[in-house]
């Protein structure tokens, strides 16, 4: 499953992040993690103090790979609405969830200030870099003055984190497409000229 060139603390942590992601923080024991990563239990004790510093490395490299993605869509070429359209419409795999997201249903996470810590700073930054990128639209005329960059960014991040929720929930992404389109249409209509 992993490079044979992958160290051990390397494949303990994606072991993680991929077990997270599909069960849970609970449903995550160190016996499956060793399992998954193919890793002794002296291993990852070794390397880790524990599950928690285990989980808290995995949850980072989910946070920074996320923003890493995100930015690399909204940085790019094209007007204000350009950019936020190719955020909401870049590929994902819906019906996984997202694996940030995921995290804030998780009641374990929740309950860990030092967990819930690069959650809450991720999400935080997406609403951030997204009113950013409305205010740009504004100052470029693109959008009208009179909405707030912060409730729009929100509203993106809402329909993302809600889209996938419905999609799991219908277990198919249409309700995650039908949720973008929408928000779409509306940023359209919110655009005082197009491009």
């Amino acid at each position: 499953m992993y490079s044979a060139f992958m160290s051990t603390p390397e494949r303990l942590i994606e072991s993680t992040r991929e077990l997270l992601w599909e069960r849970g923080y609970v449903g995550t024991s160190p016996k499956a993690i060793q399992q998954h990563a193919g890793a002794g239990q002296g291993s990852m004790y070794h390397h880790f103090a524990g599950k928690p510093d285990l989980a808290l490395a995995a949850i980072r490299r989910t946070a920074e790979e996320l923003r890493a993605a995100a930015d690399a869509v909204l940085g790019g070429e094209g007007s204000a609405y350009e950019r936020i359209e190719a955020y909401l419409l870049r590929e994902r795999d819906v019906l996984r969830g997202c694996p940030v997201g995921r995290l804030t249903m998780d009641p374990d996470v929740i309950a860990s200030d030092e967990l819930r810590a690069p959650v809450t700073e991720t999400l935080d930054w997406l609403r951030g870099r997204l009113a950013g990128i409305v205010e740009e639209g504004q100052e470029q005329g693109e959008f009208a003055a009179a909405l707030d960059p912060r409730e729009i960014a929100a509203a993106v991040v809402a329909t993302v984190q809600g889209g996938y929720v419905l999609a799991r929930a219908d277990g198919s992404p249409a309700a995650f497409d039908t949720g973008v389109r929408g928000l779409l249409s509306l940023l359209q209509l919110l655009r005082t000229r197009t491009r």
